[in-house]
């Protein structure tokens, strides 16, 4: 499924193709995409509210396949042929600068990303520089794992991030994707989580996952969080969330692209030592611990197919708020 132009999901922009195999370079595997899941990213890619990086172009970061055939540079059986492997949205980076010499490789400023800078998973053959390859644990199905790639990884991030102890109070807006698998990360780890959401589907979700407070914007309690993370693309709830932080607390904001936010107070929304964070890709540690927490600890996705060639629509449902969890396409096998 490529797309040649941005254009609002509504039109359903997205192409369904053939198209030569790629070919992996030297440093690369080979992999046949079992399933690839569909992201908020993917929706900024295809609308272009991320500045268009390549024409034309296969999306999807979330890839779970098997290893088909390597570059030269790569060692046969390692992994063997036939390994199931994940693809993730950061794809690559130049392994020299100081951000990736000091492990935080997700700030390199060369950074290339899957389905964005090179093709993603949208498709039944993907590459990927071995290094980024992710192991998947043998608990996890397709479908399953393939959330965890970039929800998962982005969400555990914005978790570390947001600064909550075990046993303190954690806020979610926006429970799509990413955060109903923080929920379980959190409740594992004995936090209590208030969810705030506007969509009726999604208040469900969060109320049948043991949510403590299900509330709109606007309605937490001030003071009352230790700290929250913002997966919705909307500055203007920027203000409202700081507010509702305590003294030291902080705010991680945990999307790709976000609407401009408003002016903040100073005295009301910012004092107290309150922290405003972005949270930027993710490092290869961030996946690897994340894989292995959930995989010990029983998280899981909840999780809606389609087939690839609904790729369009699996996208509209996702900017409609209709998708309860995450939206996965199937490929093969």
């Amino acid at each position: 499924m490529r797309l040649h132009r941005s254009a609002p999901v509504a039109e359903r922009p997205l192409r369904l193709e053939d198209v030569p195999d790629p070919v992996p370079a030297a440093d690369e595997l080979l992999v046949r995409v079992r399933v690839c899941g569909v992201c908020r990213t993917d929706l900024h890619v295809v609308e272009g509210d991320l500045p268009p990086a390549r024409r034309p172009v296969i999306p999807g970061h979330m890839v779970v396949g098997e290893v088909v055939g390597r570059g030269s540079q790569v060692p046969a059986g390692r992994p063997p042929d036939g390994t199931r492997v994940g693809i993730a949205w950061l794809r690559a980076t130049d392994g020299t600068c100081g951000y990736c010499r000091a492990g935080r490789e997700n700030l390199c400023k060369a950074a290339v990303f899957t389905g964005y800078h090179a093709d993603g998973g949208y498709a039944e053959l993907a590459t990927v520089p071995a290094r980024w390859a992710y192991p998947i644990p043998a608990t996890f199905s397709d479908e399953e794992a393939a959330p965890l790639l970039c929800a998962g990884i982005i969400g555990y991030r914005a978790l570390r991030l947001s600064g909550v102890a075990p046993g303190e109070r954690l806020g979610l807006v926006g429970f799509g994707n990413s955060a109903h698998l923080v929920l379980q990360v959190a409740h594992h780890r004995g936090c209590a989580v208030d969810v705030v959401s506007r969509g009726g589907r999604h208040r469900e979700l969060a109320v049948a996952m043991g949510a403590s407070v299900v509330a709109e914007p606007g309605e937490l309690e001030p003071e009352s969080l230790h700290g929250a993370i913002l997966f919705a693309p909307a500055g203007e709830l920027v203000p409202p969330l700081l507010r509702a932080l305590r003294r030291g607390g902080t705010l991680a904001c945990a999307g790709i692209h976000m609407s401009p936010i408003p002016t903040i107070d100073y005295d009301h929304e910012l004092f107290g030592e309150r922290v405003l964070k972005s949270v930027t890709a993710n490092t290869r540690a961030d996946g690897l611990e994340l894989l292995s927490e959930a995989a010990e600890t029983g998280i899981r996705p909840r999780v809606e197919t389609f087939p690839l060639a609904e790729a369009n629509e699996a996208l509209v449902r996702l900017a409609t708020d209709r998708i309860q969890g995450s939206a996965v396409l199937r490929v093969s096998g």
